[in-house]
């Protein structure tokens, strides 16, 4: 991020992070040189798969002024239930975050090396290649993570269409496990 930053920082651009894998639990942009942070607040932040949602954390006085203008102009504000939903999960967002990271290290290192597999992808791995980026500006490393099989996509298929405990659907943050093959999905 910070890399980033500076680069588009140098060329005049507003540097925008989506934040929604990491979450404000695990990882602050502005703190690296972001201009804005963006979070879908219907993932982790909401955590209970119940809300549609988004948010804009913005450090500069001037852009803030755009973005609360274009709100006003265009509307796109929360309902009240929905805003209840979100400040609801909010409150417990660091705990699910915690297990969240937790969960997947540990299948993470569990598959990590299994000859069903080309690779395990996920930044709380030591032989991932953004491991040492990930560990200076993240708290964890999140919930999400990705594997290739060497059976190639139908390898994929079939383990995606045969779990028991982790649903096929495409969404994140929630109180259930989730799997999906997006080339197909």
């Amino acid at each position: 991020i910070e890399a980033l930053a500076t680069l588009g920082h140098r060329f005049g651009v507003t540097v925008i992070v989506d934040n929604t894998f990491a979450s404000p639990a695990l990882q602050h942009p502005l703190a690296f040189g972001a201009d804005v942070v963006v979070h879908s607040t219907t993932k982790y932040v909401g955590g209970h798969s119940d809300v549609l949602g988004g948010a804009l954390v913005i450090n500069d006085d001037a852009l803030y002024q755009k973005a609360q203008f274009l709100q006003f102009a265009t509307g796109p504000v929360s309902a009240p239930l929905d805003a209840w939903l979100t400040v609801r999960g909010i409150k417990t967002l660091s705990v699910r975050m915690d297990r969240h990271c937790s969960n997947a290290q540990a299948i993470a290192e569990h598959l990590d090396g299994h000859p069903a597999l080309e690779a395990v992808y996920y930044p709380g791995l030591p032989n991932h290649p953004g491991h040492e980026l990930a560990k200076r500006q993240m708290s964890g490393f999140g919930g999400m993570l990705s594997i290739a099989f060497a059976g190639g996509a139908a390898a994929a298929r079939a383990f995606a269409e045969s779990t028991k405990l982790f649903q096929l659907a495409e969404s994140l943050g929630g109180v259930e496990s989730l799997v999906n093959y997006p080339a197909e999905m």
